[in-house]
């Protein structure tokens, strides 16, 4: 399957100029893998051409992730998210359960629930595109995260980047690593008094600002659910109506196959709803939940940096009080007060511009989702009208 999205999930900071474009030009679903072709535009120096084309999986996005997260010249700053891993088993085990029921309904009814499940299965192989488009993106147009070099040999370098797809040791491993980052997080925050109300305040917000995303995303799941379910509704009710007309032929065949061709057409309109409530609110949600964490992992490295620099004043302290290696003790602390004070600031700044494009991403996002559920509601409306007028002609 190959697909070109031009989807976006969240808000990426627009560019200051167009010395570096990167999209993902075409993407090939394969059983166990997506393969994305990254196409870069740049009139940068120190890339070797202007324009080029990678071929990259979903392992290699992860690896270009954390080269920045384990890179200390980036600790100020909130290292965009990286995309989720691609997941389509429940569309496929959706498919698998249609299949095996098939018997058990109609051909028209079959026909349509595997329309709308390979329907699913496209739209859900599309968010995976937009969703590792959009960490390119945030990437490249980023001031200082354009500059790095692993980036230019994602983007560039032409071989496999020996990304291969992870154990299940290697699976561990990283579970116990966010388990790791979340107990340094609740250690810190228990242990270390900030010196800063401002960061204090944020970590309290952006934990609050988390748990209430999670939780409406979990509620705009259920609803994007409903829609789908009625959709389902939609083909059975339109199938039994239609098989109905079809094996009892009389007065009411043309009646019953109207009704029948009105809820196949409610029910595209039903799938439509559910599509764009998952693509421009449930996305949005999960995109801003993953730029959450990420945000309060920049808090984490601050507080850590904070944590260095408190020990390093008690060395000096004590080195002054046994009047013995004064001179590497005051460097030290010297140089643990610099970084200190040059994360603050570089955090404060990323904070402040974090409010303001998540802000910038839901008024979007909430806008567009408005205007396509006022045209739906008029299509639904416009439906039942035409369809009510038709039945009465028919009697």
């Amino acid at each position: 399957m190959t697909d070109k999205s031009n989807q976006e999930e969240g808000n990426n900071v627009p560019l200051v100029d167009n010395t570096l474009i990167v999209d993902i030009s075409d993407a090939l679903s394969e059983k166990d893998k997506v393969k994305f072709t990254v196409h870069t535009r740049t009139t940068m120096k120190n890339f070797q051409k202007s324009e080029f084309l990678v071929v990259r999986q979903h392992e290699e996005f992860i690896w270009l992730h954390d080269r920045y997260e384990e890179d200390p010249k980036y600790a100020g700053y909130i290292i965009p998210p990286p995309p989720p891993r691609p997941n389509f088993d429940a569309s496929r085990e959706k498919l698998q359960r249609l299949g095996e029921g098939e018997g058990t309904m109609t051909k028209e009814e079959f026909t349509k629930m595997k329309q709308e499940l390979e329907a699913e299965y496209l739209a859900t192989f599309k968010k995976t595109v937009a969703m590792h488009e959009v960490f390119l993106t945030r990437l490249a147009s980023h001031s200082v995260f354009r500059e790095d070099h692993h980036l230019h040999v994602f983007l560039e370098y032409d071989q496999d980047l020996c990304a291969r797809p992870k154990g299940k040791l290697q699976q561990l491993g990283g579970i116990v690593k966010s388990i790791g980052n979340t107990t340094d997080q609740y250690y810190l925050n228990a242990t270390v008094r900030d010196v800063n109300d401002f960061f204090e305040q944020q970590m309290n917000s952006l934990t609050e600002y988390h748990n209430q995303l999670k939780e409406a995303t979990t509620r705009t799941d259920k609803m994007t659910e409903k829609h789908k379910e009625l959709a389902d509704s939609y083909i059975k009710i339109s199938g039994g109506v239609l098989q109905l007309a079809n094996n009892d032929p009389g007065p009411l065949d043309k009646f019953l196959a109207k009704v029948s061709d009105t809820f196949e057409r409610a029910r595209k309109v039903e799938s439509r709803v559910a599509s764009d409530q998952d693509l421009k609110l449930a996305d949005t949600l999960r995109y801003y939940m993953r730029d959450s964490q990420a945000a309060r992992a920049l808090l984490v490295r601050r507080l850590k940096c904070l944590v260095t620099y408190e020990n390093a004043n008690r060395t000096l302290e004590k080195a002054r009080h046994k009047n013995k290696d004064i001179h590497a003790a005051e460097a030290a602390q010297s140089q643990a007060c610099e970084q200190f004070e040059a994360i603050s600031a570089q955090a404060k700044e990323e904070l402040l511009d974090f409010k303001t494009r998540r802000l910038h991403a839901f008024r979007k996002s909430l806008i567009e989702l408005a205007e396509l559920e006022i045209k739906h509601a008029r299509t639904q409306q416009d439906l039942l009208k035409k369809s009510v007028q038709s039945l009465r002609e028919l009697l």
